[in-house]
């Protein structure tokens, strides 16, 4: 997994954090063919759940930008013939900064929400449901100033889960329960951490459109939690969380002994 444990901060806040991206990141990575992330994507693209646009929305100058940063980003084109699903590890979509709406959405993998309730929508809409999301909603319009100002942005989200499958739409997938386990290691064993890496880049072509990009990763949290420092960073943020995320982000039920485990790592 490609994810700094200094992006872990404590206390918690449900925050923007955007920041600009180092030079030369990309924000597109080529999909190895075969991989989980690639089967949980290709079952999604199959059942024509992929895609969701605005009836009469031209995606025409977001699939160029996407095409020109594939190019930057892999020193390649787009394979022929290779859907936008199955090229990148990234889901899609595109943010307007004439309306600060989703108009287009190229989502396979989410994280426990419905990218065809969110289409049309203001990102503050998008938002709301966000537990202790008040900073988020007043940052909403700033937000996509920032995002659609012909800059590169990055943030970073994280969490825990019982579930190994990338794919978390809630219609397709019941929530995974967490595991009944003897002890808190075999617990914590049967845990992942969850991040996403989530950009914006300029569409550009006479629009006030970002691409934003989603890419979702996943490790067992025993082989992510690998130093006494990770695992004690991981637990401050966790016992800071209000009991409002941790509902939110399904976190309730595990708190007790994820913090129990990670106590023991870090000492």
């Amino acid at each position: 997994m490609d994810f700094d444990f200094d992006l872990i901060a404590a206390p918690f806040r449900m925050q923007p954090g955007l920041r600009r991206p180092a030079p030369g990141t990309r924000h597109l990575t080529p999909l190895a063919q075969g991989s989980a992330l690639w089967r949980d994507k290709k079952l999604v693209l199959d059942a024509g759940q992929s895609r969701h646009a605005v009836p009469g929305f031209d995606a025409a100058p977001a699939l160029r930008a996407i095409a020109a940063q594939a190019a930057t980003d892999t020193d390649t084109f787009l394979p022929g013939g290779t859907p936008l699903e199955l090229a990148f590890e990234e889901d899609l979509a595109v943010l307007d900064g004439a309306d600060a709406t989703l108009p287009w959405l190229c989502i396979c993998v989410p994280s426990h929400w419905a990218p065809e309730e969110k289409l049309g929508l203001p990102l503050a809409a998008v938002h709301a449901p966000v537990a202790d999301s008040a900073t988020l909603l007043a940052a909403s319009q700033h937000l996509v100033q920032l995002a659609t100002g012909g800059d590169a942005w990055e943030r970073f989200v994280w969490t825990v889960s019982p579930s190994g499958r990338h794919d978390q739409h809630p219609r397709r997938h019941a929530r995974t329960p967490w595991p009944d386990a003897d002890d808190d290691a075999a617990f914590a064993r049967r845990c992942f951490l969850r991040a996403e890496r989530q950009t914006f880049f300029p569409v550009g072509q006479g629009t006030r459109q970002a691409v934003f990009t989603i890419r979702v990763m996943l490790q067992p949290l025993a082989e992510a939690v690998d130093s006494a420092a990770k695992a004690q960073r991981l637990h401050d943020a966790i016992a800071s969380m209000s009991p409002a995320v941790l509902a939110y982000k399904g976190l309730a039920d595990a708190r007790a002994p994820l913090l129990r485990w990670l106590a023991r790592e870090a000492n």
